[in-house]
C-alpha cells in the first residue's frame, strides 16, 4: 500500500479507469456475440442491426483510448466478413 498521498489518489483513479475499461471491453464482446448468433441463425436484418451496434461500441472504445485502432479495425473486418457471408 502506498504511503504517499498523491499515489493513494492515483491508485483510486486507476482502479476506476480499469473498471470502466473492463466494462467497455465486455460490451464489445457481447455485441460481437450478438452478431455471430444472428449470422448462425441466418437472420440478415438482425445481423446488420447488431453489426451497426457493434461498430458503434468498437469505435467508442478507440476514441476513449481503450482499444488500439488496428485491433478495432481487425474486429470490425471480422464481423463484416461474417455478415457478408450470409448475403
Amino acid at each position: 500500500m502506498a504511503n504517499i498521498k498523491s499515489q493513494i489518489k492515483r491508485n483510486r483513479t486507476n482502479e476506476k479507469a480499469r473498471q470502466r475499461n473492463v466494462s467497455a471491453k465486455s460490451a464489445v464482446r457481447t455485441a460481437a456475440k450478438k452478431v455471430r448468433l444472428a449470422v448462425e441463425a441466418k437472420d440478415l436484418a438482425k445481423a446488420e442491426e447488431a453489426l451497426n451496434a457493434a461498430f458503434r461500441l468498437i469505435d467508442k472504445t478507440v476514441s476513449d483510448g481503450i482499444q488500439h485502432e488496428n485491433t478495432a479495425a481487425r474486429q470490425k473486418g471480422e464481423l463484416q466478413r461474417l455478415v457478408n457471408s450470409i448475403k
